[in-house]
Order: structure tokens, then sequence, then C-alpha cells
């Protein structure tokens, strides 16, 4: 632990950043702030812009906590700037945090401790839109974007491959749809949370994920119990096998026809959201942990050299 030994330590929540998810981390920079003000630390809320590193300078706290999402905050960038100026940081650090964005090389990591994993290959824009690059039904899928921005379901009777938005880049991922529920497990630290069932009605898109009544949670998830305890274990495995510090979330698919064999791990996130509906507080809520206390935990176990 890296924090000084002052009795109140001070906290900087880094919300809010350049990336497209810069709304829902804004939320969760919010909500931790306010839960850690509860639990007695002195915190600033810090919108991380280009000028990230004066701020930091000026306020000189003991620990940031990292509530950003998506590019930058998430892919190991943030951590790199933290690590150059010594300051301990929650989550997981350079190495994990850029492997975990980039869902090929993570695919590649999962695959390699035998984890479960979808057929999916890189292609440039142009050649998805051309044609289609798998047989359908398929998503296609930035390869370092979290939270569903623009992803396509490609189903099984389109004649016609996808049109992209423009904002999508130039090489995209194109992975076989796997069809099932949609489950997810939170570690924290060593220990693997509860399992999720998420019932959303059709696609589980941004919207549904962050709007109220977008989706139902049902947790702990009613599954048999194999498939329950497998989650568990692929969620540590995954968590252990990229480097992973502090919470993650694993995302995982369970085609509900074939026992433990149809449950596939599709990410993880090294930055789950932190909101009042988000997963990964709703699970350690399910296991005993309230939210003020998951937040102390998570400042807790901050550090540099991660």
């Amino acid at each position: 632990m890296g924090m000084s030994s002052r009795t109140t330590p001070k906290v900087a929540v880094l919300m809010g950043g350049p990336s497209a998810e810069r709304e829902v981390s804004l939320t969760s920079g919010r909500e931790c702030a306010a839960a850690l003000r509860d639990e007695g630390f002195q915190v600033t809320e810090v919108d991380a812009g280009p000028d990230l590193c004066a701020r930091l300078s000026d306020l000189r706290p003991d620990v940031a906590f990292n509530a950003l999402h998506g590019r930058w905050g998430e892919d190991g960038v943030v951590q790199g700037l933290l690590e150059w100026i010594g300051l301990p940081y929650t989550h997981s650090g350079v190495l994990a945090s850029a492997l975990a964005m980039d869902k090929a090389r993570a695919k590649g990591v999962f695959a390699a401790h035998g984890l479960p994993v979808v057929d999916s290959v890189l292609a440039p824009r142009g050649e998805v839109e051309a044609g289609h690059v798998l047989p359908p039904p398929y998503v296609v899928k930035p390869n370092n974007e979290g939270s569903s921005v623009g992803v396509y379901l490609v189903h099984e009777a389109a004649n016609a491959p996808p049109r992209l938005a423009p904002g999508m880049p130039d090489t995209v991922m194109v992975e076989a749809f796997a069809p099932g529920r949609e489950l997810t497990t939170t570690v924290m630290g060593d220990r693997a949370l509860t399992v999720t069932d998420i019932i959303t009605d059709g696609w589980y898109d941004y919207d549904a994920k962050y709007s109220a009544g977008g989706s139902r949670h049902v947790v702990p998830a009613d599954i048999p119990a194999d498939v329950f305890q497998a989650c568990l274990d692929h969620a540590l495995v995954a968590h252990r096998a990229l480097g992973c510090r502090g919470l993650s979330r694993a995302d995982f698919r369970w085609d509900d026809t074939r026992g433990t064999d149809g449950l596939v791990l599709l990410e993880v996130n090294t930055q789950p959201g932190m909101t009042p509906t988000s997963l990964s507080p709703e699970q350690a809520r399910a296991v005993g942990v309230d939210f003020g206390a998951l937040c102390r935990w998570i400042v807790e176990d901050a550090g540099c050299n991660r």
C-alpha cells in the first residue's frame, strides 16, 4: 500500500476524460466520490483532461481513484502517467489494462490459459462492409472500446454486410455470435464474488446497460451449480492471466442447452462501472460488501508497480 499514513488520506477521483464513455465515467466518479467522503476520506473530483499531470501536482493527493472508462483511462495510458509521477492508483496496472482493452490480444491470453472463447478475426472496415468476413450470425465491434459502443449484430438471415458508422475504427473485430444468456462475474482481489444473469429485451447494448429498466439483473443467477462455479473459476483465471489488480468483471455468454460446454468468456473489464445500477457494486452488495465499503477497499488496495 503506497498511501501516506495521514489519518484522512486525500483521494483524487479521476473521472470523465475524453473517451466515448465520458458520461458514464462522470456518473461513476460522482458516486464513488460521495461514498468515499462518507467513509471519511478527503476527496477531490478531477475531470481528466490534458492538464491532468499539472492538476495532480497541485493537489498532491495520497492516491488516485481511477473512475475513468474506455480509452485513455482503461487502456494503460493514465496508469503509465500515474506510475511516472509515483502516485498510488486503483485497479489494474499498465500491462493488464492495455491487454484487457485489446480484445484480440486478451482472447489470445484467455485461450492460452484454457478459457473458452469464440472465433473472431480482425479485419479492415472496408472488407467488413464489402462482404461477410465470417458466416452470419456474427458481431462487429471496435477492438479497443468498452461498453458496447458501436456494436453491430449481423443476423443469420442478413443478405448484406453491415454499414458501419463513421466513428468506427479502420480495423474492427468480427466475432462469431455466441447465442444464449448474458452472465457476469466480478473479481475483487483474489475472490470471485457471484454471478449475475442479465435479462434484457433484445440486444444488451449501451442503452440497456446504463438506463434504468433497460435490463434486469438476477443476482445470484438462477443457473445450475456447475455453470455458476465455472463462471467464478473462469473469471478468477482470466483476472490472473491478464495480471489484473483490484476489481475486474468478466462477461460471459451461456447457451443453456449445452450445460458448461455452452459457456464462453467474451471479455474482462478492468474498470467496471461504479454507478448505482452497475453490476459490480450490486454483486458486492449481494455478498455483504456495501458500496462505501467497496470504495474503501478499492482505495486501500491502491499502489504503484501494478
